[in-house]
């Protein structure tokens, strides 16, 4: 996983662009018809249930359009929320409140989804050991805020990306010549420029679970796409010898019985790509 000076530097990033991209040389629309001097008030209305998700993002925000904008947080991230509950109020130059305005709300809106389908799938698990994990099919630019509502939801961080963890799948596995093939060329890559990462191996089928667990150095096995039993059968196969974790088209309805086959992980690309933004407002007071 990367560090957490690496994750700051990606939020610093998401918001220089964010800012950039949307303000660009000026936001006329303020700066037309509200004075420079003028001061205002807003709060961050609640207009649906779930799990807030990106104040402390938004708080960031404020701070880097406006050092001299007031916040006050009237809630945590994580916290459960209804329709009427005020997240926060933010008190300074109207322009400045405005400025920001969009991306606090776009940030807040998608993350608080996340974190609310992550809550629904960690809510499922309860009672077993899985835990339940994200992927890499985040959206493109913003993936640390969508890792950060993941865990804000109570699920963990899979890899952050291609450099922090390495994922052996079919097409790597085919394109080295077999699963073999492939541990060891990984290891010997390791090895040779000196670089300390975990190995995740994915298996199509029971024989190829088989032929993983005849190398060394694998740190997870991926039982992708397998059928209960199947799964059931791949845990006994592998017996604690290295990390597991289901994946493949798991939903809200299977993770259970997936996690009841005593796997360690479960992973969901829907966390993160098929969610529909939380309905917030901010509102002048």
């Amino acid at each position: 996983m990367i560090s957490k000076e690496q994750f700051e530097k990606e939020i610093d990033l998401i918001i220089k662009n964010a800012i950039r991209e949307d303000v660009g040389d000026g936001d006329y629309s303020s700066l037309a018809c509200i004075p420079p001097d003028a001061r205002g008030k807003a709060k961050l209305l609640v207009k649906d249930k779930g799990i807030i998700a990106g104040i402390d993002f938004a708080l960031r925000v404020f701070k880097e359009v406006d050092p001299q904008l007031e916040v006050e947080a009237l809630m945590e991230d994580g916290d459960v929320i209804e329709p009427g509950n005020i997240a926060f109020n933010v008190e300074g130059n109207s322009q400045s409140i405005l400025k920001a305005e969009r991306l606090v709300l776009n940030a807040m809106q998608r993350m608080s989804a996340i974190a609310t389908k992550t809550n629904t799938f960690v809510r499922k698990l309860e009672g077993t050991k899985t835990k339940i994990l994200d992927t890499r099919k985040t959206t493109p630019g913003i993936r640390a805020l969508e890792k950060w509502a993941v865990k804000i939801g109570g699920g963990e961080n899979h890899r952050f990306a291609l450099y922090d963890m390495v994922m052996l799948k079919d097409n790597h596995i085919d394109f080295a010549g077999g699963i073999t093939k492939a541990i060891k060329k990984t290891n010997d890559y390791l090895k040779e420029n000196k670089l300390d990462l975990k190995i995740i191996v994915e298996a199509r089928n029971l024989k190829e679970i088989e032929e993983i667990l005849r190398s060394e150095g694998v740190y997870r096995i991926l039982i992708d796409n397998f059928s209960y039993e199947d799964t059931r059968q791949a845990v006994k196969l592998i017996n604690g010898k290295c990390l597991t974790e289901s994946s493949g088209g798991i939903t809200l309805d299977t993770a259970r019985k997936y996690a009841e086959c005593g796997v360690d992980y479960i992973s969901s690309g829907a966390l993160t790509h098929s969610v529909y933004n939380l309905d917030l407002s901010l509102k002048a007071i």
